[in-house]
């Protein structure tokens, strides 16, 4: 499954990986806190859409990402 990137206001069009709560290869479940993302300088939380293997994180912490881009892959179990 795609993890995409989402937003808190329609007005914000890119929004910066600040952490990463998992690494590749770590199991998630749905609802948990995946990754936090600095939006108009302040921080939040996005939870995983599926449980699984987070399979391949394509953004590193600090890069910039334009909404509705894929930021990582779950391997759904």
């Amino acid at each position: 499954m795609e993890v995409k990137l989402k937003t808190v206001s329609p007005d914000v069009s890119e929004a910066t990986i600040s952490y990463w709560h998992y690494e590749e290869g770590d199991y998630v479940e749905k609802g948990q806190e995946l990754v936090e993302i600095s939006l108009s300088g302040s921080n939040y939380n996005m939870l995983s859409p599926a449980t699984g293997t987070l399979s391949e994180v394509l953004y590193d912490v600090g890069e910039v990402v334009e909404v509705g881009e894929t930021i990582a892959e779950i391997e759904e179990n």
